[in-house]
């Protein structure tokens, strides 16, 4: 904050406060344009507020750097304290927001693998249509490293997903619930009987959903290790759905969580197996950033995707 006030010797009373969320965008997207959208201003109206902004500081700001541009040294010194000032004053602001469910018209943006989005999104849906009838829901899988960095942007509302590592202390997390595993194999497998034996665990080709970073240890690779033992990964699908459709049609042998493969045998002609070796589970949260914490509407998200994961307990 100490960066901002000292603005070319400028007190607060003297800057158009209109300028900071100008400057805000073009630092963080250092590109005139692309910042002119980011806060609904023509591209024009963004050039003229660059301009006074390097008036006021005495200072590009914005300097060519090949084909592209780059903040000058004294604008990246400003550019954490002013965008925590933002947040700050912004979640000043918006604790006090009205928010009616029943007449509000907007989207929420949630990112959220394709199992998140299976087991979360049919009961949020329904609660919407009930108590929100106006407000839509924008839900994609997105890179896990720009995560947290879009949450603290606001360009998404809430994550839904697995967290096995401890986040920055920016963030919130609410659990949801806990999932187990099952095996999944395909009506009629050749080598398989009534139940699936640790040996055929082990000697069968395995899918792998392969959603996490490679060369991790899974919880079924852990598993038969324990028993001096390992499994080849005959295919490594991104996909919670597209995985056990294929498995279907082949020999495979898919370990996925119970909840899911409760659903995905009343879609293909599968066959739910309990794992031979005992797996540890994992859990489901909900993350967003504490500015968002008292929100009105953002606590109404919440509480839905909370209440579509007790229907699952």
């Amino acid at each position: 904050m100490i960066g901002i006030l000292a603005m070319h010797d400028a007190h607060l009373s003297g800057i158009d406060l209109n300028l900071l969320p100008a400057l805000d965008a073009l630092l963080r997207e250092r590109h005139v344009t692309r910042a002119a959208q980011r806060v609904g201003l023509s591209q024009s109206a963004m050039s003229h507020a660059l301009a006074r902004l390097r008036e006021l500081l005495g200072d590009p700001i914005l300097v060519r750097s090949g084909r592209g541009m780059v903040p000058t040294e004294r604008a990246e010194a400003l550019e954490g304290p002013l965008r925590d000032a933002l947040a700050a004053l912004e979640s000043a602001l918006g604790a006090q927001d009205h928010f009616d469910p029943a007449t509000a018209e907007r989207s929420f943006h949630i990112a959220a693998e394709d199992l998140g989005q299976v087991l979360f999104l049919p009961a949020v849906l329904r609660a919407l249509r009930e108590r929100a009838p106006g407000i839509d829901l924008d839900v994609m899988p997105r890179e896990r490293a720009a995560l947290l960095g879009s949450l603290e942007d606001k360009s998404i509302d809430l994550v839904i997903g697995v967290f096995a590592d401890p986040l920055p202390a920016a963030f919130r997390t609410q659990r949801l619930l806990v999932e187990d595993f099952v095996c999944v194999t395909r009506r009629g497998h050749p080598r398989i009987r009534k139940r699936l034996t640790l040996k055929q665990y082990a000697e069968l080709p395995h899918a792998l959903i392969g959603v996490g970073q490679r060369g991790v240890p899974t919880a079924v690779s852990r598993a038969l290790a324990a028993h001096g033992l390992e499994r080849r990964v005959a295919l490594r699908v991104g996909s919670f759905l597209a995985a056990p459709l294929i498995v279907a049609e082949t020999d495979l042998v898919l370990t996925l969580p119970r909840r899911l493969a409760e659903r995905v045998v009343k879609m293909a002609p599968l066959v739910v197996h309990e794992p031979p070796v005992e797996l540890e589970g994992f859990a489901f949260a909900a993350v967003w950033h504490e500015r968002r914490q008292r929100e009105p509407a953002h606590r109404f998200l919440r509480e839905l995707v909370a209440a579509a994961a007790a229907a699952h307990r």
